[in-house]
């Protein structure tokens, strides 16, 4: 089935009907299309009152402890949900260690961070507030900034009825998720695999029959193309240090397991066109060559010019809309909301 999907489609210059029904059913077999709703996640009914106050949390710089950095300024939504840097700035206007991903479609993967070690967007929003390179904050002072103020005092009830204390930092990393599960980003792929014989152009088709046929499918599947499982970086071939820091061990940090070292979750690759750099490590800026470093490093398959172009037209067709955002008015401050501090704490 895979060598006739490709051969069909990599010597094509048009995508027939026939040929494109043909190579749905086989897409249809690894992928899913997005849902149409807004996904439901674990231990946290998501409401119109959550979203609300998840999103103006999503941007109050006021969560860090310099009053400077929000979840908004690693995950810009105008930007692919990412930064776009190597590496994140924080606190003191530290790095840290490896590559945002994106915020876009993130309630999809199996597990949040390269490492998978935050079981679900809940457990993600703690972590870079805590992060002494990222916001700097501690769950207390965080608590007692919101509830210094008025509005969040209401939002937090309207969200957390049934709570005898609403404001907590767990129902703060709860409206987060609540805020990050609408941010789902329909692509072309999609409406291909909804039966749009037309959605993705010839190339992206070709583009999307190498992807099977490589076995580039083996990591990226699913709904969100990853994000799903782990694997070694350098199954076949390990990249060179500039790629793949020795000092990183990926998930090993997580399981202290020595078969976990260099192991880290597969990348979802929903629009990843617009999401560079690559890599953990964020060492490569260009698609093509990333594509080209996953296929030796991961199958050792050395790609040839025209199959990596087409196998980047495939991923441009996974960028997506992302849904209309208006920025919050955020609740304005008040006498006992605990003042900024740039201090970097060792």
């Amino acid at each position: 089935m895979r060598h006739f999907i490709s051969t069909l489609f990599i010597s094509a210059c048009m995508v027939s009907a026939a040929g494109a029904s043909e190579l749905r059913d086989t897409a249809l077999e690894y992928f899913k299309p997005l849902p149409s709703t807004i996904p439901s996640v674990k231990d946290n009914p998501i409401t119109p009152e959550k979203i609300t106050l998840g999103k103006a949390l999503f941007f109050d710089p006021r969560l860090s402890a310099s009053g400077v950095f929000s979840c908004y300024s690693c995950h810009n939504l105008a930007t692919g949900g990412d930064d776009n840097l190597e590496t994140s700035i924080g606190h003191g206007w530290q790095k840290g260690p490896r590559n945002s991903p994106t915020v876009l479609n993130a309630v999809l993967n199996e597990a949040q961070f390269w490492d998978g070690r935050a079981e679900d967007l809940k457990a993600q929003a703690k972590g870079p507030i805590q992060a002494g390179v990222e916001m700097a904050n501690t769950p207390e002072t965080v608590v007692a900034t919101l509830r210094s103020m008025p509005q969040y005092t209401e939002w937090f009830a309207a969200a957390f009825a049934e709570d005898a204390e609403p404001i907590s930092f767990d129902n703060m990393a709860k409206a987060i998720e609540a805020f990050e599960a609408t941010l789902i980003t329909p692509s072309a792929f999609d409406a291909f695999l909804n039966g749009d014989d037309q959605a993705i152009t010839p190339e992206a088709a070709r583009g999307l029959a190498l992807f099977v046929d490589k076995g580039c499918v083996s990591c990226h599947s699913g709904v969100n193309l990853g994000g799903q499982g782990y694997y070694p970086f350098g199954l076949i071939e390990k990249p060179g240090a500039d790629i793949l820091p020795p000092d990183d061990k990926g998930r090993f940090a997580v399981t202290e397991t020595v078969d976990d070292e260099y192991v880290f979750r597969a990348s979802p690759l929903r629009n990843v066109a617009v999401t560079a750099p690559y890599f953990h490590s964020g060492k490569v800026w260009d698609l093509k060559v990333a594509v080209q470093i996953m296929a030796e490093s991961q199958l050792g398959e050395a790609l040839s010019e025209e199959e990596a172009d087409s196998i980047v037209a495939f991923l441009d067709s996974l960028t997506g809309s992302v849904p209309e955002v208006t920025l919050p008015v955020l609740p304005a401050e008040t006498a006992t909301t605990p003042r900024p501090t740039a201090e970097i704490l060792r």
